[in-house]
């Protein structure tokens, strides 16, 4: 590797080091090779997100945009450089990354979605697509492994989403379908005043049932990928599952403050993940339920 791709990985290391609050932990499980691969899908993701939820004016966001689907071919910036290394290297399909701009740009125009059908594409592009982009760099043996990456995107961003309501409605957007707010008899201004009553609770509790769907059927990826990447992906679906299972405990309480996990719990929970992740047999107990978490 010379000496300016090298900086280039480098480049990305820190940004993800600095951003991903939630992956990198998961990501230092990965040997080099992939680790940096991962590190330049990372920053290309957060740099097209800083692009949009930056506060230049919608024209000014849109081309920058288009500037990056161009920059994806051929460009000397470290975080293009680097991915088209890895591009390259892992033979990723270039599209999983011009849906992510896809994805990116809805939010330049569009803060409300009517049903679920509607945000189901958003959600894909966004986060369903960076799992295809991650899987190709983990390596799989089973093709169906598309089918639970995707799925592990829409449980996560599901999460994100609930997690995120009160900081999304302070942007001007909101992602939960408004059918369903009318269903349960929740308004946008309770939404935006962050009224926490049981219709309320009982519109997250239907979000996160939702993301739990797409989790469970998510979570039948681990064994159709490498053994050196199974810990990484176990580790992702642990702690944004952990989250869940937090931000329903609180009864949703998610205006309080934004739920997470401390770095020495993310810590702990990858020990456990990683030995599971390596030996089947464990991993399908824990399924069953006979080995219990902390």
């Amino acid at each position: 590797m010379d000496r300016e791709l090298k900086a280039a990985y480098e480049h990305c290391k820190r940004v993800t080091r600095a951003e991903a609050k939630n992956f990198y932990y998961a990501f230092r499980t990965l040997p080099a090779r992939k680790r940096r691969a991962i590190y330049a899908a990372y920053a290309f993701c957060r740099l097209c997100d800083d692009i949009a939820d930056g506060d230049l004016p919608v024209d000014e966001k849109r081309r920058l945009l288009e500037d990056t689907r161009a920059r994806l071919s051929s460009d000397s910036h470290p975080v293009f450089l680097a991915l088209g290394d890895t591009i390259d290297s892992f033979d990723i399909p270039v599209r999983y990354f011009h849906e992510v701009i896809d994805g990116v740009e809805m939010d330049l125009t569009r803060t409300r979605y009517g049903t679920f059908e509607e945000l189901e594409v958003y959600c894909y592009r966004v986060a369903s697509a960076v799992g295809l982009v991650c899987i190709e760099i983990f390596g799989y043996t089973d093709e169906r492994a598309k089918e639970y990456a995707v799925d592990m995107g829409l449980a996560m961003q599901l999460t994100n989403i609930v997690r995120d309501v009160r900081e999304d409605s302070l942007r001007g957007r909101i992602y939960v379908p408004l059918d369903e707010l009318e269903r349960f008899g929740y308004t946008e201004p309770d939404l935006e005043r962050g009224v926490m009553n049981e219709p309320f609770r009982q519109l997250m509790g239907h979000q996160a049932a939702r993301a739990r769907e797409h989790f469970e059927r998510g979570r039948n990826i681990v064994p159709l990928l490498s053994a050196d990447s199974r810990a990484c992906l176990a580790l992702l679906h642990g702690v944004y599952s952990r989250i869940l299972d937090r931000i329903e405990a609180s009864g949703f309480d998610v205006y309080s403050g934004r739920v997470g996990l401390g770095t020495h719990e993310k810590i702990f929970l990858l020990a456990r993940l990683w030995a599971m992740s390596l030996v089947p047999s464990l991993l399908a107990q824990a399924r069953r339920g006979r080995l219990q978490g902390p």
